[in-house]
């Protein structure tokens, strides 16, 4: 349910610790009216699960999420590649390649590619396109696990060269998008975001003029638009795609998995949890207003399902799981 309730959803939502096969496919397509869409697999990581569900005690959360042997739970990096008249659309890029081997340790990374760089260009080989063909990269926001595919270390430099390592532009031929005040936000950090907004994410794409910088709710292109869901940082924004009378929303890390429907269920990263509590209460206004579909870019097993009226909350239907070997 998505009430607030804290019980157990009707939909299949346990978010289970084993490791994923690196001979899974990464991507699995769908239709939403006239487009076409693929979800990437960019990688996974594993976050402590006590911070990924705030004041939600561990008896309660972790009959959800099953915690590794660190209290991590398994997490997807999942991305959206929209087929749009106006060109290829990205939305996030997952976490790329440039940090330290300490840095992938601590978080549980799991996202080199074969032929690579990351899983993300894999996905993307695997629905027949390449980097060089997205024109537009679309970020909710800038932390490094949306943000950090957005760049990539030069042809040849090894992870353990990070650091110094000089960085290209992932995609050469795309414009960026994201929110004026997020970009600022994550130009003036303080002790407590500063670890997750890493500059070379974002500021070798302004050094390359390539940001188109947005304000508030607008349409990116015919179909796509950006929605304010603030509380995980204040300028967060879920990406809103209509196409032939169907709706999807992109939901980013407002509703990061969906152990998270419940309404109380809040990450302990955010910044503005009361915040993110009606941003949550709005989309689902909408979302069953509308019947909207529910992408979910941290949810290991569910990728997307529709939403539906359940009680006094919302439910999930027509699941469409995790491509899994």
């Amino acid at each position: 349910r998505g009430d607030g309730a804290a019980g157990p959803l009707a939909s299949p939502c346990r978010l289970v610790a084993s490791s994923p096969s690196l001979s899974m496919p990464l991507s699995q397509s769908f239709t939403l009216g006239s487009l076409r869409c693929h979800l990437l697999e960019g990688g996974w990581q594993r976050l402590d699960g006590g911070a990924m569900f705030g004041v939600v005690p561990k008896p309660l959360w972790s009959r959800k999420a099953a915690p590794d042997g660190r209290n991590r739970i398994l997490l997807a990096m999942r991305c959206l590649l929209i087929e749009h008249p106006e060109g290829l659309v990205l939305v996030d890029t997952a976490l790329g390649d440039k940090e330290e081997p300490k840095f992938l340790d601590i978080y549980g990374v799991e996202n080199r590619g074969d032929p690579g760089p990351t899983t993300l260009e894999d996905a993307l080989r695997e629905t027949g396109h390449r980097s060089e063909d997205v024109r537009w990269v679309i970020n909710t926001h800038l932390h490094f696990d949306h943000a950090g595919g957005n760049t990539l270390r030069a042809d040849g430099a090894d992870r353990s060269s990070a650091p110094s390592a000089p960085i290209r532009l992932a995609f050469p031929n795309a414009t960026y998008v994201v929110q004026r005040n997020e970009l600022e936000f994550a130009r003036h950090t303080n002790e407590r975001t500063r670890a997750s907004y890493l500059p070379p994410n974002f500021e070798p794409v302004a050094a390359a003029g390539r940001w188109r910088l947005i304000d508030g709710d607008v349409e990116i292109l015919p179909g796509i638009r950006s929605c304010l869901t603030p509380g995980h940082v204040p300028w967060h924004q879920s990406i809103v795609i209509e196409s032939g009378g169907e709706t999807a929303v992109y939901l980013a890390d407002v509703i990061p998995t969906s152990a998270h429907l419940p309404l109380v269920y809040i990450m302990g990263y955010d910044l503005e949890p009361l915040r993110t509590l009606e941003s949550k209460r709005a989309l689902y206004r909408d979302a069953v207003a509308g019947g909207w579909w529910f992408i979910f870019e941290h949810d290991p097993d569910l990728a997307m399902a529709r939403v539906i009226p359940e009680g006094k909350g919302i439910g999930l239907a027509e699941p469409r799981v995790a491509p899994r070997r």
